[in-house]
């Protein structure tokens, strides 16, 4: 080698084994925080497992959704609120309101034909601790016939959490 060329190499040479070091810190020190925040990113799981519906009236149906939810952080997820739309088959979206838990009960008493109650409700503040699954059942009554709620295109089931993240369960989706 040109011993005016080494000569104005020679510092970086003998720099490069600390650059080194030091890049392959760093790279440890990434892998240890993305491996140590991988259960940090709240999200719930899940699907819609059976859908039962009911006529109430002529003009207005209650669907009572069996479901299962998975959560995959290491953080619990406690909900806030938990709402429920239908798109029929004109693709109209409705939303639908919660029969209570004591109202849902009464119902699988009065109403053989809806079959056995398997799961409880999922209520506001129903905790879902971090890695947990569990499955839940909500009783909902929409304005609009059986006939109506049987020839829909589908059901979603939004839950808020209580800090904000959200979670959708569409009928169909896995």
């Amino acid at each position: 080698m040109n011993p005016y060329l080494k000569e104005k190499l020679e510092p970086y040479i003998k720099l490069a084994p600390f650059v080194g070091i030091g890049l392959a810190v760093v790279l440890v020190a990434v892998v240890f925080i993305v491996f140590n925040q991988r259960g940090a990113h709240m999200e719930l799981l899940g699907s819609i497992l059976k859908v039962r519906t009911l006529a109430l009236d002529d003009n207005s149906a209650a669907a009572i959704i069996d479901f299962r939810v998975r959560n995959p952080s290491d953080y619990p997820w406690v909900v806030r609120t938990v709402t429920v739309t239908m798109t029929d088959a004109s693709g109209t979206v409705s939303e639908g309101s919660a029969i209570s838990e004591v109202d849902a009960t009464n119902l699988f008493q009065y109403f053989p034909a809806l079959g056995q109650k398997f799961n409880p409700s999922m209520i506001d503040r129903t905790r879902i601790r971090g890695g947990q699954t569990m499955d839940r059942m909500l009783a909902i009554r929409f304005d609009v016939s059986q006939k109506v709620l049987d020839a829909r295109k589908g059901l979603r089931i939004h839950i808020v959490e209580l800090d904000g993240p959200e979670a959708d369960l569409v009928e169909g989706a896995k």
